[in-house]
């Protein structure tokens, strides 16, 4: 179990779902053998419960990091996920709540600081989607919740985790191919990816002289809880990840060595940066 649990009670729709109740289960194991890449470091992963967060975290555990693992409510993921970090020689502590909220944000920091002392790593992987087929039906409570998590929740981030971040630090911020290509049923989630890619480009200049690297990973269609417990229309799920030209979803564990590579010194020279495991989408950087 996690060293400490932290819950509050946030009220919320279905999503973005628990991951185990979703058939099949989605691929977060870590391929490979760890190597050290991250060894004694602290990572921060929001949204770390389930899905790209859960392979994510515990990846980072492989390669010898303790990770503070954010989520909403879903506390029986974050758990599972908090055990398999520890199963891969990793401390983790699970802490619940809405990123939205800039004081939560805080108290995700000061729990890391608390339980590890530092922070080395922060990835920005929290969102939330909702499907609509018409510009219309986007109401003003979504435009401003879907907001409010993807893009404030990583401002929020950033300012509370700045006084603790130093020379050599990451920050990963999770975009999307939405943000590349457009999605005619997520005109709001696509709006918040473009942001985030602009916010990632230009943190990564504001933060070069402090030495803090600022890079962003854009899946494409991956199999996490968030589409089909309500992030994606019925008509999009019968063929999702179908028209990408690998002709398949990608799975977690596919995506997590994007934000590893991000994370260690193997992209040393890298920021303001965006990967793409997508299936072979081919799009702009």
């Amino acid at each position: 179990m996690s060293d400490s649990k932290i819950v509050s009670k946030v009220q919320e729709d279905d999503l973005p779902g628990l991951e185990a109740n979703l058939d099949p289960k989605p691929d977060w194991e870590p391929r490979y053998p760890g190597s050290g890449r991250l060894d004694r470091k602290v990572a921060i992963v929001t949204g770390g419960d389930s899905g790209i967060g859960r392979a994510v975290a515990v990846l980072f555990a492989r390669e010898g990091a303790n990770v503070v693992i954010s989520h909403l409510e879903e506390e029986e993921d974050a758990l599972r996920t908090a055990e398999l970090v520890e199963d891969e020689g990793g401390r983790a502590v699970t802490i619940a709540g809405d990123i939205g909220d800039r004081d939560h944000c805080r108290e995700i920091i000061d729990l890391a600081i608390r339980k590890f002392g530092q922070i080395d790593i922060l990835v920005n992987n929290a969102g939330e989607q909702h499907p609509d087929k018409e510009v219309t039906e986007i109401s003003k409570k979504q435009l401003k919740r879907t907001f409010q998590t993807n893009v404030f929740g990583m401002f929020y981030m950033v300012q509370a985790a700045m006084p603790y971040l130093g020379r050599g630090a990451a920050i990963i911020n999770c975009t999307s191919v939405t943000m590349y290509k457009g999605a005619d049923e997520l005109l709001d989630y696509s709006a918040t990816k473009g942001a985030i890619t602009a916010f990632t480009h230009s943190l990564s200049q504001n933060l070069a002289e402090k030495g803090i690297r600022v890079n962003g990973v854009a899946p494409g269609p991956i199999w996490t809880p968030l589409n089909p417990f309500g992030g994606a229309s019925e008509e999009k799920l019968e063929t999702f990840g179908q028209n990408v030209p690998m002709g398949r979803p990608g799975q977690p564990n596919e995506v997590a060595p994007s934000f590893l590579f991000l994370a260690c010194e193997d992209s040393s020279y890298m920021s303001g940066q965006v990967l793409h495991p997508n299936g072979g989408t081919i799009v702009g950087s």
